[in-house]
């Protein structure tokens, strides 16, 4: 198990803390990422920054930004099973959530896994919901793969991914935001690379750090 206590050391915080009240410049600082976010309110960040220094909330979580249209075209197939992550089923469309639709009928499954879904399209056709930053495409990928190995033809995904590049891009675009940089996730860094975010400083000359989610990575 790793211990992540080193990244929590009280006084290692309380030092940094204090590096950077000499900070007298305004400076807002975007944390891209839903759980940056959620680390920064469990740990009390905000509140411990002098007052010139803001982070600003950004796109966050994938589920939270999913179109309306996208529930609503899902409601709208008959004879088919439709698996997705439970935190989609309360996404409301125009009218209803697919948590209501399943109440009047609607064969709507909750799945904590793709390969769950592939199981299910072996007893019927089954379409997935593919909703999630790129830390989730690569198992979806993967799932797709099996299905064609095993010639799996009653197995789809709807897909409905978010891209971390181009909603940054998106909000940089904007004339009425401003930031001075970004704090970038660690995990999603992982999979596409660090090289995925040039643009940031070639393009807007803006800059942006990729850190985990403990709160001396997110001080430093």
């Amino acid at each position: 198990m790793i211990d992540l206590s080193k990244y929590r050391d009280p006084k290692l915080i309380q030092r940094i803390v204090e590096d950077l009240q000499n900070w007298n410049k305004p400076i807002k600082i975007m944390e891209v990422c839903g759980s940056h976010t959620m680390a920064i309110g469990h740990w009390g960040i905000r509140k411990l920054l002098p007052k010139n220094i803001s982070l600003i909330s950004g796109p966050g979580c994938p589920v939270c930004v999913t179109p309306s249209s996208l529930i609503d075209e899902l409601i709208k197939m008959k004879n088919i099973t439709i698996a997705t992550f439970g935190d989609v089923i309360r996404v409301p469309g125009k009218d209803e959530t697919l948590e209501h639709a399943r109440a009047r009928g609607l064969d709507v499954r909750i799945v904590y896994s793709p390969l769950e879904a592939l199981e299910m399209a072996k007893e019927k056709e089954t379409i997935f919901v593919g909703i999630g930053f790129e830390t989730t495409i690569p198992g979806i990928a993967q799932t797709i793969l099996m299905a064609k190995q095993q010639k799996l033809h009653n197995f789809s995904v709807f897909p409905a991914f978010k891209l971390v590049p181009p909603a940054l891009e998106a909000l940089l675009s904007a004339d009425d935001i401003k930031l001075d940089g970004f704090l970038l996730p660690g995990h999603v860094s992982v999979i596409i690379g660090s090289e995925s975010y040039v643009l940031l400083p070639e393009k807007y000359n803006i800059g942006g750090v990729v850190t985990g989610f403990e709160p001396l990575d997110i001080l430093t």
